[in-house]
C-alpha cells in the first residue's frame, strides 16, 4: 500500500476533531463583577414619563375664583394651600400649588444629649452603683445626684376625711297614690330644615334663560360638566340666584364669553357662550338680574351653558332648579 495513503488515513480523525473544535466557537462567558447578567435591551425599564407638576402660574385676567373653577377645586382651599387671604389678591406671573403639600413628620426632638460611642471593650466592667434610669424630656433632674431618687417621706398624719352633706333630719313623705303626678312635656326642638332646602344649599334658585335644554349633565364627563340650553342670539341671560360676580372675561379656554357668580360660600354658577356680559367682577346682582346677551362663542350654536359648582365640584343643575 502507498506511504501517502496510510499517512492521509492517519491524519483524517485528526481532521474531523480539529473542524469539530472550530465550529462550535468559544463557550459564553457572563460577566458577574458587576452584581450579574445584563438585561436584554428589551428587559431594561422605560424612562419613566413626566408627570403634572400640579402648579398654575397666574396669567392677566384670572382670578383665584376662574383658577379654581378651570382646575375642578374649592376656591377656599386653593386659598389656603397657598396661603392666600382675603380678598384673594393673586398677580400675574404668581405661581399656585393646585394640591396640598404632603405633610412631612419628622421624630420629636429631645434635649437629652446623645454621646458619641467610644471604642468597644472586650471585656465589660461591673458598675460600682445601680444604673440610674434615664429621665424623660419633661422629668426633672436633681442637681448632683448620682443614685436613684428618693421616695417622699410618707406622713404619719391621716389625710382629711370627705366630709358628706348630712341628710335631712325630717324625712320626705313619699307621694301618696291619689297625689296625680304631672309630666313636663319635652321642649319642641328648632325645626330642622327640610331636605329640598338642605339640598339647595339655602339658595334660591331660579332658571337663568327660556328654551329647551339641549344638553344634559354628564357625572365624570370634562365636556358636559352643565346644562345647555337653547336660544336666540341676543336673548336675556339672568342670575339664577342672588350673589357677587366674581369672573367676568373670557380666559377659560372652551367657555367663551364666561361669568362665574359666588352665591355662599359653597356655591359658584357659572353662565357660558355669552355673546355679550353686561356685568363685571365684584358686581352684585339679584336673582332674575340681565348679565349678558345670548350667543354662540366657542360653541356651534346659541345656547347658554350653565353650570353649579358645589364646593368646587360640578354638580347637576337639574337637581336644583326648580321645576318649569
Amino acid at each position: 500500500m502507498p506511504t501517502n495513503f496510510l499517512v492521509a488515513r492517519a491524519l483524517f480523525p485528526v481532521v474531523l476533531l480539529v473542524a469539530g473544535c472550530a465550529s462550535t466557537g468559544p463557550a459564553p462567558v457572563e460577566d458577574l463583577s458587576q452584581g450579574g447578567p445584563r438585561p436584554a435591551a428589551n428587559e431594561r425599564a422605560a424612562p419613566r414619563p413626566a408627570g403634572n407638576t400640579g402648579r398654575y402660574r397666574v396669567e392677566r385676567g384670572d382670578t383665584l375664583y376662574s383658577i379654581a373653577f378651570r382646575h375642578g377645586v374649592d376656591y377656599r382651599e386653593l386659598a389656603q394651600w397657598n396661603g392666600i387671604a382675603t380678598p384673594y389678591t393673586i398677580y400675574v406671573g404668581q405661581e399656585l400649588r393646585l394640591a396640598n403639600a404632603p405633610r412631612v413628620t419628622t421624630a420629636p426632638r429631645t434635649s437629652t444629649p446623645v454621646a458619641s460611642a467610644g471604642p468597644a471593650s472586650t471585656t465589660p466592667s461591673k458598675p460600682a452603683t445601680p444604673p440610674v434610669p434615664t429621665p424623660t424630656p419633661f422629668e426633672p433632674v436633681a442637681a448632683g445626684s448620682a443614685s436613684a431618687p428618693t421616695p417622699p417621706p410618707v406622713s404619719t398624719h391621716a389625710p382629711p376625711a370627705v366630709v358628706a352633706t348630712a341628710a335631712p333630719s325630717t324625712p320626705v313623705a313619699a307621694p301618696s297614690a291619689a297625689t296625680p303626678v304631672v309630666e313636663v312635656p319635652p321642649k319642641p326642638s328648632a325645626p330642622s330644615p327640610s331636605p329640598e332646602s338642605a339640598a339647595n344649599g339655602e339658595v334660591a334658585w331660579r332658571w337663568p334663560a327660556d328654551g329647551q335644554i339641549v344638553g344634559t349633565y354628564v357625572a365624570g364627563d370634562q365636556t358636559r360638566q352643565g346644562i345647555d340650553i337653547a336660544g336666540q342670539a341676543g336673548n336675556p341671560v339672568r342670575a339664577a340666584a342672588d350673589g357677587a360676580v366674581v369672573y367676568s372675561g373670557n380666559g377659560l379656554v372652551g367657555y367663551g364669553e364666561l361669568i362665574i357668580i359666588k352665591h355662599s360660600p359653597g356655591f359658584l354658577s357659572a353662565y357660558g357662550h355669552n355673546r355679550k356680559r353686561l356685568v363685571k367682577e365684584g358686581d352684585r346682582v339679584k336673582a332674575g338680574q340681565l348679565i349678558a346677551e345670548m350667543g354662540s362663542s366657542s360653541a356651534t350654536r346659541d345656547s347658554l351653558h350653565f353650570e353649579i359648582r358645589r364646593n368646587g365640584k360640578p354638580a347637576n343643575p337639574i337637581d336644583y332648579l326648580p321645576r318649569r
